[in-house]
């Protein structure tokens, strides 16, 4: 896919994987690139535990509605998220699975389907917490939906002055995504 595109995503998983601030890692890599960019979170009602997605636009154009629907890119984090979304997916879409988490493939053969078991190469490497950035390495790796210059940008913006410690752990993350 090239940076031309119109990407409207859709992360989903438990809350607590950290499916928002991933999210919010694309949409200022987005920004970064100066593209039209929208984020919109969404909560289950338990929040920790229950389930969280977000919806990510980056495009070249005003965009419309925040709220994504039919995602042309879909990341799932747990198994209620996959089977919730997967067939909401647009045909052509690339849908990237944390297959550690879930132990189930995507059965439409009109979407590209990525497996990368992101929360066991998080523990492997020392970090824990991760998975979600190193999914955003990979989505990073087959979209280019910003530059990797905006990419590296985005995570120093968007980890909290109080886990600047956390900041080249987020990029090893991304590497480890860019490389599964």
């Amino acid at each position: 896919m090239s940076t031309n595109k119109n990407f409207n995503m859709l992360l989903a998983g438990f809350g607590g994987q950290g499916i928002l601030f991933a999210g919010k890692v694309i949409a200022y890599g987005g920004l970064m690139d100066e593209k039209e960019i929208s984020w919109l979170p969404s909560y289950g009602p338990e929040m920790r535990g229950g389930t969280a997605n977000c919806s990510v636009c980056i495009s070249d154009q005003p965009i419309g509605s925040p709220l994504v629907v039919n995602p042309n890119v879909f990341i799932a984090m747990n198994l209620p998220s996959f089977d919730k979304f997967i067939n909401d997916v647009e045909p052509g879409s690339i849908v990237i699975v944390d297959s550690f988490l879930i132990n189930k493939k995507v059965e439409r053969d009109d979407v590209t389907a990525f497996y990368v078991p992101a929360t066991k190469i998080a523990e492997d490497n020392g970090l824990k917490g991760l998975a979600n950035i190193i999914l955003v390495g990979k989505l990073f790796h087959e979209t280019n939906f910003c530059t990797e210059d905006a990419l590296y940008k985005a995570v120093e913006k968007c980890v909290p002055p109080r886990k600047a410690h956390l900041i080249d752990a987020n990029k090893k993350a991304l590497q480890l995504g860019m490389e599964a």
